[in-house]
């Protein structure tokens, strides 16, 4: 009578070894970098306060502007100027590092004309960086890591 092995070949078990090698290799490169994920957040925050600036100085008729204050550490963050301060704004950053840059400006401004002029901002976060603009007309948008001039 013949006795039977049971287990696995070392082709099955490299086979697998080999599955579970591109398995996370794959997951390794789809997972994010945590500071493009957090400029995302910050773009996103930022670019729904301008429009709801822009929004408030139509309807009132007032001259608002948008500026950052800086990237040192003794002054971080941004500021809305020309509002009443009956409603209280953000003024700081969601995350720490984050610097912001107006391209040709030193204010962004929010109105009061329906029309306001092409507008761009550069986020830097570390290495990396995000673009937002305006045509004047549309709302602010992410235009992506373009480069500023």
């Amino acid at each position: 009578m013949q006795t039977r092995q049971s287990g696995f070949t070392l082709i099955e078990l490299l086979v697998v070894i080999t599955l579970i090698a591109i398995a996370s290799s794959v997951v390794t490169l789809a997972m994010r970098d945590p500071a493009a994920t957090r400029l995302e957040q910050e773009a996103a925050r930022l670019t729904a306060l301008l429009e709801s600036a822009r929004a408030e100085a139509r309807a009132s008729g007032l001259q608002g502007r948008w500026e950052p204050r800086g990237s040192t550490a003794d002054a971080p963050g941004f500021r809305f100027l020309g509002f009443p301060d009956t409603t209280p704004r953000p003024t700081n950053w969601l995350n720490e590092g984050v610097s912001a840059e107006i391209v040709g400006a030193r204010a962004v401004v929010l109105g009061p004309e329906p029309m306001i002029g092409a507008q761009r901002i550069v986020l830097r976060l570390d290495a990396q960086r995000l673009v937002l603009a305006t045509d004047g007309l549309g709302p602010f948008v992410v235009a992506g890591d373009e480069a500023a001039p």
